[in-house]
């Protein structure tokens, strides 16, 4: 019965140009992204019609196709039939797609945006509570794969926001998102992190020159020695000696080097990567927010001992783990020179310079990562860090220059 109904759908769609048009079109592909894929959606159709003619002659004929954004598709193959009843019966799913589409076309023509990104509500709630942010009255938001991108101003720049969630692959996929789907000209990431650096306090201000993801680990066999490539070892027996044999299982891991495409180097050539640097000339303009005035206190009966500073230039280390432990923490230190550890940095960062776009990271330090006595203090002073970073943001924004205004 299923294929009865793909059969008779297929020769209804295609039947009447095969007819009309049985030279010109040859292989007319429909991009899924239109509909289901947004960051797809900029590529341009290909075959032997010219897709404006294609449009026209779609409009034309099967107006009710077209505004579920269904066009053709391989003519000749069972797939454009299959896209055809999954359309027909999401046709609210199509339309609100096009409606997506729609509203990112209108605020691309209101752009270029400063990317922002953050990672989860704590730092959110602190963003929007600085109340800097002024929403855009006509598309203040759009739903894009579940993320909310929100689009105003701060000091008169233009920026479109986003919390991306925690880890790694959230991190990748909403910025690489912002970065395909808006008008953006750079990125700024700022949250929460771990001190791992004993001269750094709660509560500071760290802008890295430098991110490395520290989470690609060779884990060899306990036999077997680390490859000398790598460019940090650690030895778990050093920190865990069983009873009994005294042998550990567990053996040693080498920290690996990241595999780094760009739009500035060889295509499909990746290159070995263990620090991404931040982009220069925002770094310099960051500089100038040394001094900055910080809070010191959560509220009245919680304070920090000392006033936060913020400090620019040093390191970060990015990877999949909360770090909540003093001997990672040190060997972190030590062998990698960080003074940050976070889940998020070193993805955003990239990313952003994958595709060859500017990028910062502002980091609010909101615990000291295991070298504490008792619980991580994150719960206590992640919202002054959080507002900390924030203010920083806001610093640096109003440093950048004015975009020319966009024309309509």
């Amino acid at each position: 019965m299923r294929h009865k109904i793909v059969k008779t759908i297929f020769q209804i769609y295609t039947l009447p140009l095969q007819k009309q048009l049985p030279n010109a079109i040859t292989d007319i592909r429909i991009n899924l992204g239109l509909v289901f894929n947004h960051a797809a959606a900029r590529h341009w159709w290909e075959g032997s019609i010219s897709p404006q003619k294609l449009k026209k002659f779609w409009k034309y004929h099967y107006k009710e196709a077209k505004r579920c954004n269904v066009l053709l598709c391989m003519l000749g193959r069972r797939r454009c039939a299959r896209i055809l009843i999954r359309d027909m019966f999401n046709a609210g799913h199509c339309r609100k797609n096009i409606d997506s589409w729609k509203k990112i076309r209108e605020v691309n023509r209101r752009g270029p945006y400063i990317g922002l990104v953050t990672v989860f509500a704590t730092e959110e709630d602190a963003f929007f509570a600085s109340g800097s942010f002024r929403p855009d009255p006509r598309y203040p938001f759009i739903y894009l794969s579940g993320r909310k991108f929100r689009f105003g101003e701060i000091h008169g720049r233009k920026v479109v926001y986003v919390r991306c969630g925690i880890g790694m692959m959230n991190a990748v996929a909403a910025t690489q998102q912002m970065l395909d789907v808006f008008d953006v000209k750079g990125i700024i990431h700022f949250g929460i992190a771990g001190n791992t650096n004993n001269s750094m306090s709660i509560g500071d201000v760290t802008i890295p020159d430098q991110v490395a993801h520290t989470g690609i680990w060779d884990w060899v066999n306990p036999n077997s020695t680390v490859d000398p490539a790598d460019v940090a070892q650690l030895d778990i027996g050093s920190y865990n000696v069983p009873k009994g044999s005294g042998i550990n299982l567990l053996g040693h891991i080498g920290n690996n080097k990241e595999q780094f495409y760009s739009v500035s180097g060889e295509p499909n050539v990746a290159e070995r990567l263990l620090w991404a640097k931040i982009t220069p000339h925002w770094l310099r303009l960051a500089s100038g927010l040394e001094g900055i005035k910080l809070e010191q206190c959560v509220n009245s009966s919680l304070c920090l001992p000392g006033k936060p500073k913020l400090v620019v230039g040093l390191r970060a280390s990015t990877a999949d783990i909360f770090v909540d432990n003093a001997a990672y923490r040190d060997f972190l230190f030590q062998q990698f020179g960080v003074s940050s550890a976070d889940m998020e940095s070193a993805a955003v960062v990239l990313t952003s310079l994958s595709n060859g776009f500017p990028v910062i990271v502002i980091r609010g330090l909101s615990d000291l990562a295991g070298n504490q006595q008792g619980d991580n203090a994150w719960s206590k002073f992640g919202s002054l860090a959080a507002l900390n970073s924030v203010k920083a943001v806001l610093g640096f924004i109003s440093k950048l220059p004015h975009a020319p205004s966009a024309t309509h």
